[in-house]
């Protein structure tokens, strides 16, 4: 498998930050009530998110390690605000709906985590495609949950009806604690699903991509050492 095909691979389904690393929390509980809502959100951190790594990647030999991390949130920062203000010029209903959460972008682990651990270490290329797999896996992720908590909330699915006349909406899974209930059953069923694929001796676990050289990879390492 070529170095564009793993990031994509591992974004989507080894390390796919909804249902694997549990990475972005906060959206994908609170903007999921619909599903169109949850595929623009994924979307729009996945602009940003492979944007931020070519970027970060291509400073990656400029940044100074002392002042990394504000050096990666100002230049996050930079194309959340181009996005935000696109999506408020062209798609005003979607910018309306995803609120305060589009300028929260700026700090989601997910941006920040894959900046540390691979665009600051890896070529332009590798890093785009690694970021573009996470961004997408988060978009499958935030897409599912929505599905199921439109359809079971209000028998619809992007804004269409598919349940019969006759269905009584359970209305708590448009509510937060459906969130939560609707995600568990997804990651249940994820794990299951990964449980049969190695007992057929299909490779499932995480690949992250990080060299090892990383300030949290370090810190393990030399409580390992002290262990």
């Amino acid at each position: 498998m070529n170095k564009a095909a793993e990031r994509l691979y591992n974004g989507l389904v080894k390390e796919n930050p909804t249902f694997v690393l549990m990475l972005g929390m906060c959206p994908t509980l609170a903007v999921t009530t619909l599903a169109v809502n949850g595929i623009g959100m994924g979307l729009t951190t996945t602009v940003i998110l492979a944007l931020s790594n070519v970027m970060i990647s291509a400073l990656r030999k400029v940044i100074p390690d002392g002042v990394r991390m504000p050096a990666y949130i100002v230049i996050v920062a930079s194309f959340v605000t181009i996005v935000q203000f696109l999506l408020q010029a062209y798609l005003p209903n979607l910018y309306d709906s995803l609120g305060i959460y589009i300028p929260l972008i700026v700090v989601n682990c997910i941006i920040l985590g894959r900046a540390e651990a691979y665009a600051s270490k890896n070529p332009v290329i590798p890093s785009f495609f690694d970021g573009l797999g996470m961004g997408l896996g988060f978009t499958v992720g935030l897409t599912a949950i929505g599905i199921v908590r439109e359809l079971i909330g209000s028998g619809k699915i992007f804004g269409f009806q598919v349940m019969p006349s006759a269905y009584e909406p359970v209305t708590i899974f448009i509510l937060a604690p459906g969130a939560f209930l609707v995600l568990t059953l997804l990651v249940a069923l994820q794990n299951r699903v990964k449980r049969s694929l190695e007992k057929k001796g299909i490779e499932t676990k995480i690949g992250s991509g990080c060299t090892g050289e990383c300030a949290s990879c370090q810190e393990s390492c030399k409580g390992g050492k002290n262990a």
